[in-house]
């Protein structure tokens, strides 16, 4: 695989804030079960009109903007997304029109792990062609949680997050790795709407489009499988937890990352994390957090940096880097 920097990097949020303050008042409990259960405060909400695609397309411009590039320098978009648009053509598509890009384009579903994927998919497409390319993590899964739903509704969060990735030293980039278990998909799904269950009035009155979450089986798997693949690539490197300088993992629930951190032996310091503000954004929770941490200055030139992202599947991944390429 080709080594890669980051040129450049975008968000897009709804304006719209549900605070647990909210949720509590709706499911009678108080706010502190639900920030202890979580540790999200508030998360952001999509308006009538924003989409998925509307979402990526913002974040999109934001980051070709800071790398000082317009769409038709892009060779391929690609768009890691588990709430598309719609069920065809791909959200890429509709990116690929509203930002002008002049190569291929193409969808990820590997659920909130989509943006790990989308890492190591472009460092394949890097190695063929050195043209820059556009990650685009981006979801609305507010959408698709049941409002009667106390355990989804208080995770999730719309959002939407930006990279440009560019060509870089061979070992900028010092390990990788993915993973997928298919017999947990059961764990976490939306049942209704495609081949397996068609869209149909009884599916719609029954609530099978909405997700529906074994919160046990995830949290269990979750940290088992994000456990595995960071130790994983911090092995293939030769790579110590403590020399990790800054870790991006999925924001998915604050018990489950320093779970994660506790059996991995990484700094608590090293955290980059958002999720009491966003919640769970899926596949926008990693290049989200990034890019804030990137806005504060956080990250340096010649640091590690350590993304780990784990999805409904189940699936899971993680990419460790140098930033700014080799010290």
């Amino acid at each position: 695989m080709s080594g890669f920097d980051i040129a450049g990097w975008g968000k897009a949020l709804p304006e719209r804030v549900i605070t647990s303050a909210e949720l509590a008042d709706r499911f009678g409990v108080d706010e502190d079960w639900v920030v202890s259960r979580c540790g999200i405060r508030e998360r952001r909400a999509v308006d009538p009109g924003q989409t998925t695609a509307s979402l990526a397309a913002e974040a999109g411009r934001a980051a070709l903007d800071k790398a000082g590039l317009t769409g038709a320098d892009i060779a391929h978009l690609i768009v890691a997304t588990a709430t598309p648009e719609q069920p065809s053509p791909a959200t890429s598509a509709f990116v690929h029109h509203e930002l002008g890009i002049g190569g291929g384009a193409m969808d990820i579903n590997s659920e909130c792990a989509g943006f790990v994927y989308g890492l190591v998919t472009a460092m394949g497409f890097l190695r063929m062609d050195r043209r820059p390319i556009l990650l685009i993590g981006s979801d609305t899964h507010t959408l698709t949680a049941n409002p009667a739903d106390r355990d989804l509704s208080i995770l999730v969060g719309d959002g939407a997050a930006a990279v440009v990735l560019v060509p870089g030293p061979e070992d900028s980039v010092l390990a990788w790795n993915l993973g997928a278990d298919g017999s947990c998909a059961d764990a976490l799904k939306v049942p209704a709407g495609g081949s397996r269950m068609p869209t149909t009035a009884e599916t719609v009155a029954q609530g099978l489009h909405y997700a529906q979450i074994k919160g046990n089986e995830i949290y269990l798997n979750a940290v088992r499988y994000t456990v595995r693949t960071v130790r994983e690539t911090l092995e293939s490197a030769k790579v110590s937890p403590t020399e990790v300088d800054h870790v991006v993992p999925h924001q998915a629930n604050l018990r489950i990352i320093n779970s994660v951190f506790q059996h991995t032996g990484l700094r608590p310091e090293a955290l980059v994390t958002n999720l009491e503000r966003y919640g769970n954004t899926a596949s926008a929770s990693i290049p989200l957090a990034l890019t804030e941490a990137l806005e504060a200055g956080r990250i340096r030139p010649g640091e590690l940096v350590l993304f780990a992202g784990f999805g409904a599947g189940m699936t899971w991944g993680s990419v460790l880097m140098r930033w700014g390429g080799a010290a």
